[in-house]
């Protein structure tokens, strides 16, 4: 035990103790955290910028006074007086340690900033959109016919467009006279109806004609990163898409921590509230520079999330989500002004949609993914894995579809893991170990060319060699159990065993060396690493099994991996470690942000929302929490690919080692078996 304070980096989990009055910039560089810096810890630059968080955290099990960090210096006083800090954030190269405290990194301080892979899928939308543009002629007023302009212009609209009533918010009244007397009594409305509004309601209107378009935000906020598509409302077309960490996951990277965040802390969940809102709005407002609009043109915006996301963005206490029965406020639809939400970027009169939720712990995620997938129309059993710090599992035909959630956790993502990282240049991604000499070979994000070809050096001399992300960790496991370097049980051997020297001891386990730097840093997969893979792959796998005992079946025709991180898996390394269960390979794809797509759908398309509404109502749940042989098959999961569970599919195509590194010495090794 020490008695020196202990300091926690979010989002990479790095941790370590420092003493007394130690620069959080200091303790940083020392962790290898991936905070940046340019003048040299002078306070010059703002590159360092981090935000402390206090308060009770039971999952790094410590309690954070207010006193953690020394108070605001003159350095920091002068930089916010003629720059201007945010609210709540520190210099790294100023603020020193005190006690225990939780330090976040925001994206704009990371040297190797996230690339948040949630691209916007091409996909066919019938376009039915809420919100549409309309240009009517009104009458001008007339002594003799005394009305109000805008009772004629709702006249207007019901003669030349069949709409029988409007409401109109106070901020467009108070624009109607101008434009329509600019206009030359010829104006231009946009007109939101959704699928269970019996009005229709004016969000802007123009003089004359309006040539421009309208946009909608489709939105998926999920617990580790949010994307957001910027879409043109007329044709379905993304103009642009963004991606930005989720800031509350300095507040705990899985759910329970945040809902445990929010119990122990008073005010917590609005905390939690306030930042993902504000975050939100900034995507907004990237977009629209991005796109080269006017953000006041974003009439719509269109939300998919977990259950405690989705609480968490409506300024909802989450606590009810933490114990069961795990009851929602709601799991309907929910349609609001996006201004209830604070999103003051977008058109002040926008209108927002959540999609269902289909249970306390399978959300409106889920329901985006079965609107996209469409699992019910499906004449094969298809086991669709949305893969996610909290993943969303689907399995049906047209007969059935079930849904589940099942607590990963951060592992598949990158954190927890040693030289873990999120997705961005220079991390790690693919990864191949020879099984003869025991030698690596990988990619890194930001180069196609591969470790060991010619011009690797010169490719990746900007990004460098920083770590290794969630598809990478997840291959460099694999390959080290069909290399044999590792065994059933996830024990990796010693030098001696393995007859290898990239085996480095580590204590009483030891740890496969995956690349060491010029300056003699190593990326190292450790035991640990591969403690949090199998924990967060027997989570997955034992979701789905529950799924197919429901269903009483087996085995799956087709799997499918959606999310963002579950496009970059490899369907053999998936299949090898036992994230899923055995299939065809071939029958193994990738449906992409498959959340994000649904939430498109949504976005363009009233009937859309109905149907996700009507088809919520039949999906049966499964609630993992409270499943007795939920515990059964996820301790059966641990081994890799599994304990008992046969993978003939796997078996035709790789061959395992049959190696056992015991605490006892030397290795059963030299043969060969199928996948069980």
């Amino acid at each position: 035990m020490t008695d020196l304070p202990l300091v926690i980096f979010t989002p990479s989990g790095k941790r370590g103790h420092f003493p007394v009055g130690t620069p959080v910039l200091t303790a940083a560089r020392q962790l290898g955290v991936d905070l940046d810096s340019v003048c040299g810890g002078r306070g010059i630059c703002s590159k360092c910028q981090i935000t402390p968080s206090y308060g009770e955290f039971s999952k790094h099990g410590v309690s954070v006074a207010p006193d953690a960090l020394t108070e605001w210096n003159s350095v920091e006083e002068r930089y916010d007086r003629i720059r201007g800090l945010p609210k709540g954030r520190r210099l790294g190269c100023q603020a020193c340690v005190q006690g225990d405290v939780v330090i976040d990194v925001p994206p704009e301080s990371q040297v190797h900033r996230q690339v948040v892979r949630k691209d916007a899928d091409t996909r066919e939308i019938v376009m039915d959109p809420a919100t549409v543009l309309r240009f009517v002629t009104v009458a001008e007023p007339d002594m003799h016919e005394p009305s109000g302009d805008l009772e004629r212009l709702t006249e207007a609209l019901q003669a030349q467009w069949g709409i029988e009533a409007v409401t109109v918010p106070l901020s467009v009244l108070s624009r109607l006279q101008p434009a329509l007397r600019k206009g030359g009594w010829e104006v231009t409305v946009a007109l939101h109806k959704g699928h269970r509004d019996t009005v229709h309601r004016i969000l802007d209107i123009w003089p004359g004609f309006h040539e421009g378009r309208v946009y909608g935000l489709a939105i998926d906020l999920g617990s580790t990163t949010i994307a957001a598509h910027l879409t043109d409302l007329r044709n379905g077309t993304v103009k642009a898409s963004a991606g930005a960490m989720n800031p509350q996951i300095r507040f705990g990277e899985d759910l329970m921590s945040r809902v445990s965040y929010a119990m122990m802390n008073p005010g917590g969940d609005r905390e939690m509230t306030l930042v993902v809102r504000e975050a939100i709005d900034g995507l907004a407002r990237d977009l629209a520079t991005e796109a080269g609009i006017e953000a006041r043109d974003i009439l719509e915006v269109v939300f998919v999330c977990n259950p405690v996301m989705h609480h968490l963005l409506l300024g909802i206490d989450p606590v009810e989500l933490g114990q069961a029965p795990f009851a929602l406020a709601t799991s309907n639809s929910i349609s609001l002004d996006a201004a209830e939400l604070g999103l003051a970027t977008l058109n002040p009169a926008a209108r927002a949609f959540v999609l269902p939720c289909i249970a306390g712990h399978v959300g409106a995620d889920a329901a985006a993914v079965a609107l996209s997938e469409q699992p019910g129309q499906s004449d094969d059993l298809v086991l669709i894995v949305d893969v996610g710090t909290n993943a969303e599992i689907l399995l049906g035909n047209r007969s059935r579809v079930l849904a589940c959630s099942s607590p990963t956790g951060p592992a598949f993502e990158g954190a927890q893991i040693s030289a873990g990282q999120r997705a961005a240049p220079g991390a790690i991604e693919r990864v191949e170990i020879d099984p003869v000499t025991k030698a690596p070979r990988f990619r890194v994000i930001g180069s196609e060319i591969w470790s060991d070809e010619e011009g690797f050096a010169e490719a990746t001399q900007a990004s460098g060699i920083t770590g290794i992300c969630g598809s990478g960790i997840i291959e460099a496991v694999a390959e080290l159990r069909m290399a044999g370097l590792m065994d059933a049980r996830g024990l990796m051997g010693s030098a001696a065993q393995t007859g290898t020297e990239r085996m480095v001891p580590q204590g009483r386990t030891h740890a496969y060396l995956l690349h060491e730097g010029p300056d003699g840093r190593q990326i190292l997969v450790t035991q640990g690493d591969i403690r949090a893979i199998q924990l967060a792959k027997s989570a997955l796998y034992a979701g789905a099994r529950l799924l197919m005992d429901e269903m009483g079946v087996d085995t799956v025709d087709r799997v499918t991996l959606a999310g963002a991180f579950g496009a970059h898996i490899s369907p053999k390394h998936a299949m090898v470690l036992g994230m899923i269960p055995d299939a065809a390979l071939d029958k193994v794809t990738s449906a992409g942000n498959a959340a994000g797509t649904g939430a498109r759908i949504a976005l363009c398309s009233v009937a859309a929302r109905a149907e996700i509404e009507e088809t919520v109502r039949r999906i049966t749940k499964v609630e993992t929490a409270i499943e007795p042989r939920f515990q059964e098959h996820f301790v059966n999961a641990n081994a890799v690919p599994h304990a008992t569970d046969p993978f003939p599919h796997l078996g035709r195509v790789v061959t395992l080692p049959e190696v056992n590194f015991n605490t006892g010495g030397g290795a059963e090794s030299g043969r060969r078996r199928r996948a069980r």
